[in-house]
């Protein structure tokens, strides 16, 4: 996406509705253009992994009949939320892209 701007020094946010970046204030002395890449904090493997923790820790909860297996299931989910509340500011990136 090309977004033209007519003066130095613009601040821009990203937000994806819910999330909301800190504003970035770019400098126009070198170079005309600049590229981003918007990125979250958690990655796809962080999401998957704790994902697997989940469903093993539910699933042996659920076979052994064990509730304290179920009941540490919740931790992933407890965990992503609250990286989340300590890290709303920096839940989405703008990351430069050099090339």
């Amino acid at each position: 996406m090309v977004i033209p701007v007519l003066e130095n020094n613009p601040r821009i946010v990203i937000t994806d509705g819910y999330h909301i970046t800190k504003p970035l204030k770019l400098v126009y002395k070198d170079i005309p253009v600049f590229c981003f890449k918007v990125v979250c904090a958690i990655t796809d493997r962080q999401l998957f992994l704790w994902f697997m923790v989940l469903a093993a820790l539910y699933l042996g909860g659920m076979y052994t009949g064990m509730a304290e297996l179920k009941f540490l299931s919740f931790g992933p989910v407890i965990y992503l939320l609250l990286f989340y509340y300590f890290n709303r500011k920096e839940v989405i990136r703008l990351v430069p892209v050099l090339n």
